[in-house]
């Protein structure tokens, strides 16, 4: 237990920034799942909105460092050409 006055102050924000970040990251979780989902289902239309909702969630992540901005290049990236090789398969 913390037993200066800013380090209890450093507790509470700490717990606060925790809960924020869980929450940010667990949205990501569901909004990349959507986009694979869509992209098994063969729905592109919808595959190419959620990315798009996803790709904006992983750039604010990643600017806010809650994940590392390589981590949401890359995820990004592999959502993407997923969506991709999906499209070809279906114009093959």
């Amino acid at each position: 237990m913390p037993n200066t006055r800013s380090a209890k102050k450093r507790l509470r924000q700490n717990v606060v920034r925790r809960a924020r970040n869980r929450s940010v990251k667990q949205t990501l979780r569901s909004q990349c799942r959507k986009v694979r989902e869509a992209v098994k289902d063969g729905d592109l239309e919808r595959a190419e909105t959620e990315f798009r909702a996803a790709a904006k969630r992983l750039d604010r992540a990643g600017t806010r460092n809650i994940i590392h901005r390589n981590a949401a290049a890359r995820t990004k990236s592999r959502l993407s050409s997923a969506i991709r090789v999906a499209k070809q398969g279906i114009s093959q």
